[in-house]
Order: C-alpha cells, then structure tokens, then sequence
C-alpha cells in the first residue's frame, strides 16, 4: 500500500521536519500551511509531486473543513497535527481574536482533521495520528517564575495530551494509533515569531524531536516525551492522575463538610 501523510504547519519548524523526514522515507505529503512561498520552497526540494503544498489557514473554519475534506477523501496512513501559534500573554491582556485563534489551532483544527481522518484508517485497518504538544501542557500548576503566560497555550496543549490519551484505548487493537508528542523548547522561529529571545536556552533541534516521534511510535508509545530521559516521571504523573480519577466517590469529601458545631 502506498503511504500518504498529511502534516499541518509543514511551512517552518517541526512541520517542516515531519514533512521532509516522511517524504524522504517514501511517502507522498499534503503539507499544509499558510505560507504559501515556504511551501513551494518545500516541494521543490523533492522533484516528481512527492510534496504536494496544501494552503489553508487552520485559525479558519473555511481553511479546517478544507483541510478535513483531504483527510476524509484520501486513504492517509499518517496524520500529523503539528500546525501551532503561541500567543504568551497574560490572560486578561489576550485579545479575544487571538485566544479564538490558538484554540481553533490547537484545539478545534487536531480534533476535526483526526475526526475526518480516522474513520478511513479503521476501514483500511492501518494508520497513525500525531498530535504536536509540548512539555508545557504538563506546566499548569508551576510557579510564576521563569515561565511566561501561558494560561491559553498550556490549556490546548492539555487538551491534546488527555484527548490523544483517551483516542488511543478507543482504538486499542484497530491497527490504528495515537500519539501525542510533547518537546521542550526546540530550535525554530516559533518563539521568535513572538518576541521571545530563547537563543540562550538549550534548545532541541526539530529533526530530533520527528526522530523521537516516528521512533515513540515504533515503541507503542501514546505520549512522547523527546526530552525525558527518565520515563517513569511520565508513568508516575498517569498513575497519579488515574488515582485521582478512581478515588472519587458519592459521598461529599470530608474537607468539604462543614464543621461540627461546638
């Protein structure tokens, strides 16, 4: 079976990197974007339609159902949602066009594209969807400092984690799979494109983060962290969150009642 991948946010960065790795190991790729002179400067790379650009904006209704129809038309073999925008600012500062535009992103656009493409995987019994996150959607309760505000970002980045986490166990045997892949900060112009000096911070490089990527796949893994070495802090934070999970019953927690009267 011939192998076709999309990948969205394919003009610059991670995107970039997924493209060209996959279309390098004998895929044809939708690369997706914005841009649409970074996306021809793509396909020229690879002669003969290996790369097929595909410009849409995701921050759109119009430019997600277009991108969908792609999805559910054409027998993908791997999807991968990578497409991003940050906008770090205090949550009572953030434009209100750009919290609708990081949640249509990060949010509405990986849910809908996996919702159109996962449908033709189960037919077909094959296929993967990746889902680009970040080691910040694990930062919710970190202390003010040394991070920006993120409230927006690390909350859709959240979103992925736990909806990847659950799309896996539904199709758990279907010869489909989910993975959601966290990096830390990697080397690309996605914190420059916000103003963020990070040239002094150790950063990944992109090509390391598809690496751990296709390789998290190969290994099962549903959520891959490319920067933790030690894999059981992952572990240790799931079995945390499913104890939290089971723990809970009927019956009014003891902190919440009110005091006996004296």
């Amino acid at each position: 079976m011939s192998k076709l991948a999309l990948v969205t946010g394919a003009s610059s960065g991670i995107g970039r990197a997924f493209a060209r790795r996959l279309a390098g190991q004998g895929h044809e790729v939708v690369a997706v974007g914005r841009r649409a002179g970074r996306l021809a400067e793509l396909a020229a790379e690879f002669p003969g339609g290996t790369i097929r650009p595909l410009v849409a904006d995701l921050a759109t209704d119009e430019g997600v159902d277009a991108v969908a129809a792609v999805c559910a038309a054409e027998p993908l073999t791997t999807l991968v949602n990578n497409a991003g925008v940050a906008h770090y600012m205090p949550f009572a500062e953030l434009p209100a066009d750009r919290a609708r535009e990081l949640v249509h992103v990060k949010v509405v656009a990986p849910t809908l594209l996996a919702r159109a493409a996962v449908p033709g995987m189960l037919a077909r019994g094959a296929g993967a969807v990746v889902n680009v996150a970040g080691m910040i959607a694990f930062s919710g309760p970190a202390p003010a400092a040394g991070l920006p505000h993120r409230a927006v970002y690390a909350g859709t980045l959240a979103h992925l984690v736990a909806m990847t986490q659950a799309l896996a166990v539904e199709l758990s045997g279907s010869g489909v799979r989910a993975q959601v892949l966290c990096p830390g900060v990697v080397a690309t112009e996605f914190h420059e494109r916000q103003g963020l000096d990070l040239s002094a911070v150790p950063r990944m490089s992109a090509e390391d983060v598809v690496t751990a990527g296709l390789r998290g796949l190969e290994l099962g893994e549903t959520v891959c962290a490319p920067g933790v070495e030690d894999e059981s802090l992952l572990r240790r934070v799931f079995e945390a969150d499913l104890a939290a999970f089971g723990g809970q019953g009927a019956e009014l927690a003891g902190r919440y009642r009110a005091p006996a009267e004296a």
